[in-house]
């Protein structure tokens, strides 16, 4: 069962408060996919995310590196985006397993092109512009699965 919500940004300072509320909920293990097209707020949202975990240096992009790790939080931050990978299996050159499975925190931007590598228990979020509503309208869609109790 997935449970979904929907939160309305108007501005990018919404978004970094958002997302600043659900780093600070983070615990270890956890892996946030970030998905929306370019210019969406992927990287604003991961900026707000790496403030909630207490990160209080500059968070980007890291488009050219694939992964950026940050330690300095309460937990530390595993910062991917796979735009650039040709395929999933570019992923094993970075050690991904390592980062996915480890005791830190995972945001993977872009991660529907690596869909099979993200484990069932991976947080979603889907951030989509809406031009009717406003150049800097956002509608993020979070969505957490929920772990059954039982048979």
């Amino acid at each position: 069962m997935v449970k979904a919500e929907t939160f309305e940004a108007f501005c990018e300072g919404d978004t970094l408060n958002y997302a600043e509320k659900l780093g600070k909920e983070a615990k270890p293990g956890t892996l946030v996919a970030l998905c929306g097209d370019l210019g969406s707020g992927k990287t604003v949202f991961a900026r707000g995310f790496a403030r909630g975990l207490g990160i209080k240096g500059a968070v980007s992009s890291p488009t050219f590196t694939i992964l950026k790790s940050y330690e300095e939080g309460r937990l530390t931050l595993h910062h991917f985006d796979v735009y650039r990978l040709s395929g999933p299996d570019e992923m094993d050159e970075i050690g991904y397993e390592d980062c996915f499975y480890g005791d830190g925190v995972c945001l993977v931007e872009w991660a529907e092109l690596i869909e099979e590598l993200l484990p069932e228990d991976t947080i979603r979020v889907r951030i989509e512009k809406d031009p009717s509503r406003g150049f800097d309208f956002r509608r993020i869609i979070l969505e957490r699965p929920e772990l059954r109790a039982g048979c």
